[in-house]
């Protein structure tokens, strides 16, 4: 049978696909739909220190081939996940990332510090968080702040460390470059793209938010563009993600040089959407008469 063995960093993976973080909950919500065991790794919502609330409602709208979402990081925070949902996830024979956010870098550099000694596999970086010591602004559109979190996170954590990039930037390579000056073992992209629908009867944004994440296949050509140009600029190891589907969408990340693969949005439509994908991926390995998934990253033809 070919191998969809992969590898991110220093981290394997028995196949190349995963959940994308506020996909998935904390794993136990799918797991009645999906067998954990047969996915390469389980993302998990993100985690701040302290329990957040999130946004008031309305914060999800359907949009076409997508939707927009404006939760606004609801968690349970680091201790109940630890007590609570990190057991569960132990049952399993399955890598764990978490990814996690935070107001400064002294926050993340908590949370990297409790994570690695719980020994979670790996480290998620939510860098679109507000850093409210600068004012507010997200560490991941500012290179010199981004580049500041991600060496500070890197002393603080023993485990791989991956940097979900913004794509709201004007250079995603760029920003790529720099977390990986600063130590990060990965990147995973792309996060959402800001975006606004309006009720033209109430003449009112329909998420309380006014403005959310767009995700969904809606983005996806945005994305693998995104994962093409950083592969192609730096070579690092990349998470593709935005808009997966099918089998197909898969192997679009994957032939623009992605590693592996994280499935979002398509979790709400089909639940079991990312073994479908696994078992598509191996079907096509066989058919195609490739030995490994990894012979396929980056080999788009251009």
């Amino acid at each position: 049978m070919p191998s969809l063995e992969t590898r991110i960093g220093e981290l394997r993976l028995r196949n190349p696909v995963m959940t994308a973080s506020g996909t998935f909950g904390y794993g136990q919500e799918y797991a009645e739909f999906v067998d954990l065991n047969r996915l390469g790794a389980v993302v998990v919502k993100g985690i701040s220190l302290e329990p957040m609330q999130g946004n008031p409602v309305p914060r999800v709208v359907e949009t076409p081939c997508g939707m927009l979402n404006a939760i606004g990081l609801q968690n349970v925070g680091l201790k109940a996940f630890l007590n609570e949902k990190l057991p569960f996830l132990r049952q399993f024979d399955t890598r764990v990332i978490v990814n996690i956010l935070g107001n400064s870098v002294k926050d993340y550099v908590r949370l990297c510090q409790h994570l690695s000694d719980a020994g979670v596999d790996a480290i998620e970086l939510n860098v679109s968080c507000p850093n409210v010591k600068k004012g507010g602004i997200a560490f991941g559109t500012d290179a010199a702040e981004l580049g500041r979190l991600v060496e500070s996170v890197r002393k603080a954590s023993s485990v791989p460390l991956i940097t979900k990039l913004s794509p709201n930037v004007g250079d995603v390579a760029l920003f790529a470059r720099v977390a990986a000056e600063a130590g990060t073992d990965a990147v995973s992209l792309i996060n959402t793209l800001v975006g606004m629908v309006i009720d033209t009867v109430t003449r009112r944004p329909k998420l309380s938010n006014i403005t959310g994440g767009l995700s969904g296949p809606a983005i996806r050509p945005v994305a693998v563009r995104m994962v093409w140009e950083v592969h192609r600029k730096t070579g690092l190891p990349i998470i593709g993600m935005g808009g997966i589907m099918t089998t197909e969408d898969a192997l679009e990340f994957i032939l623009a040089g992605a590693s592996a693969v994280a499935v979002g949005t398509a979790n709400f439509v089909n639940p079991g959407a990312s073994v479908e994908i696994v078992d598509g991926l191996e079907r096509y390995l066989a058919k195609a008469r490739v030995s490994s998934v990894r012979e396929l990253v980056g080999a788009v033809r251009t």
